[in-house]
Formats: structure tokens, C-alpha cells, sequence
């Protein structure tokens, strides 16, 4: 496989899983409005830090209203990340790979381009919008099914994988990060009558990566912030788990050629993980510090994937 088309198809898998976690990302911010009592305010500049869109953002992210916030994530040309951007780019990538995964792919990321061409503008109000939003979660879960279940599992398909595994492990250590330190901001500051907002804001995250009910099945205990933090870490099980998605990216390394570094690399970022101790992190309030240093394992796992198999010379988007 040449190293241009290697790069566009692993592109094409971190785009369209870029579309689906903003859209959760969305959904479930508008619907925790409805969780809390009256008074307790949502900070919608939470979603431009977790999209990490602050650079493009025009506005003190802190200050930002709904309406700003939305047209930032959903349809502005000056974010890369927004949903219409990410779309496009996975579109233009699968047009010019389009021989070598099945015509339907590539036919329903076209029409997916095309309903939001047409339905971005309607995202301003709430009813529309979640309409609109579940269009894109379901067409990207089908755009999934349908490389599983009609595409041949070779490297093409493999670098697919890698380029989904790697975007959906970086969103969730994001979700968790932001998430948990600025969706809410509590409306008193002692612990005791914090702590119920505390467990809407968990119940939250884990709904924005649809993980609350396997996290019930997983933790036989009230929600809190340790078990969650483990489980979307450390869980091997759950696929939007953070050791689950690098555990796929390290299948495609042993069944891609010269993947020999990349292996012994990731190797290490799995086994600090593993190892962390989220209840400690967590008491002596360095859960911060841990996750970026994940983020920044993830970003070198990148490097690494775009040195071994991509042309060197070509500047690969973010």
C-alpha cells in the first residue's frame, strides 16, 4: 500500500470518529440542562477546551453563550474541528480512496456531507438540533458497521482502525479531564452540598461516551469519581475505554509490517495506565497533571504511526 493512501485512509477513521464525539459531546451537554435545578449554570465553553478548538475560538471560551459555543463546534470554517470541517475532510479522503473499500462507504459519507450541508443551519435551536445530531451519531456507527462487515480485514482496513482507536482514546481522556472539572460549576462550595451535582457531572461523562449503563454493570456501587475515572481508563472490556482503544491500535500494529517500534512504544504508554493509582491522583489533585500526560503519549503514538508508515514529507492535519 502506498504511504499517501495509508495516510488518508487513517485520516479518513480519526474524521468521521471526530464527528461522532462531537455530536455526543453536544447532545449531552444540551441535555444535562434539563438535570439540574434552576440556578445551576452549564458551561458551554467546556466544549470548545474538550474539541481543544480554544486557539481557533474567538471569544474568552469561559464568557461563551450556547449560540456561539454551537455554530463554533457544529459549522465553523475556522475550526478544524467542527463537524462540518471533519466531515468534509473524511469525505475528500474517502473520495480519493474510494477503490479500495466498498462503494457504500464512500456513498454514505457523501450523503452524510450533503444532509448536514443542508440541516447545519437548523443547529441553533434545541429540537433540530438533536435531530441533526443523532443523524450523525447513527450514519457513523453504520459507516463502522458497514467497514466490519463488508470490508476485507487487511492493512487498509487496519489503519481504518488505527486512526479511529487513536481519536476515540484521545476524546475520552478529554471528556474525562474537562468534564469533570468545568461542565458544572457547583452553585455552593462546601462538599456537602456540592456532592449531588458532583454525581450528575459523572453521570454525564459517562453518558457523553454512552458508557453509564456498562458502567453499572462493571461497578456495583454508586457512581463517584474514582470508579469512573478507572473505568474509562483502564477498562479492557468497554470500547471507548482508553486501555481498550490502544489495545486495538496495538492489534494493528502486530498485524501491520514495521510496526516493531510502535509496538515497544505503546507498550509503555499501556502499562502506565494500568498502573496508575486514580484514587491517590484524584486526593492529591494531580489528575490533571496524569491526563495530559496521556494526551501527550497519544500524540507521540501518532508521531510514531506517521513516521513509520507515512511519507515523511507530508504534513499530516490535526
Amino acid at each position: 500500500m502506498l504511504s499517501r493512501v495509508a495516510e488518508r485512509i487513517y485520516w479518513l477513521g480519526r474524521y468521521m470518529e471526530r464527528c461522532e464525539s462531537s455530536a455526543r459531546l453536544v447532545n449531552v451537554n444540551t441535555k444535562l440542562l434539563l438535570d439540574l435545578p434552576r440556578g445551576v449554570r452549564v458551561g458551554w465553553g467546556t466544549l470548545v477546551d474538550i474539541s481543544g478548538g480554544t486557539e481557533y475560538f474567538q471569544k474568552d471560551a469561559d464568557l461563551a453563550d450556547e449560540r456561539a459555543v454551537m455554530r463554533f463546534i457544529l459549522s465553523d470554517q475556522a475550526n478544524p474541528s467542527s463537524i462540518k470541517n471533519s466531515i468534509a475532510f473524511a469525505r475528500e479522503n474517502a473520495r480519493i480512496t474510494r477503490e479500495i473499500m466498498p462503494s457504500e462507504v464512500y456513498e454514505l459519507i457523501n450523503d452524510l456531507y450533503w444532509y448536514l450541508d443542508e440541516n447545519l443551519s437548523k443547529g441553533g435551536a434545541r429540537r433540530e438540533r438533536h435531530i441533526l445530531l443523532e443523524t450523525v451519531i447513527e450514519k457513523v456507527q453504520q459507516f463502522t458497521g458497514m467497514l466490519a462487515g463488508c470490508m476485507s480485514q487487511n492493512d487498509a482496513y487496519r489503519f481504518i482502525q488505527l486512526g479511529r482507536n487513536l481519536e476515540r482514546a484521545d476524546m475520552t481522556s478529554r471528556i474525562v479531564d474537562v468534564g469533570a472539572r468545568r461542565i458544572l460549576e457547583p452553585a455552593a462550595k462546601d462538599d456537602d452540598s456540592s456532592e449531588p451535582f458532583e454525581n450528575i457531572l459523572w453521570m454525564s461523562v459517562l453518558r457523553s461516551l454512552s458508557g453509564f449503563q456498562m458502567y453499572r454493570q462493571h461497578v456495583l456501587d454508586r457512581i463517584n469519581a474514582e470508579d469512573v475515572v478507572m473505568f474509562l481508563f483502564q477498562d479492557p472490556l468497554f470500547p471507548r475505554a482508553v486501555e481498550h482503544c490502544l489495545g486495538e491500535v496495538a492489534h494493528c500494529f502486530d498485524t501491520l509490517p514495521n510496526g516493531e517500534a510502535a509496538t515497544s512504544l505503546l507498550a509503555g504508554v499501556r502499562r502506565r495506565i494500568k498502573m496508575a493509582q486514580f484514587a491517590e491522583l484524584i486526593n492529591q489533585d494531580k489528575l490533571h497533571e496524569y491526563i495530559d500526560a496521556v494526551q501527550t503519549d497519544v500524540a507521540e503514538t501518532h508521531k510514531i504511526i506517521a513516521t513509520t508508515w507515512f511519507l515523511p514529507e507530508v504534513q499530516s492535519a490535526s
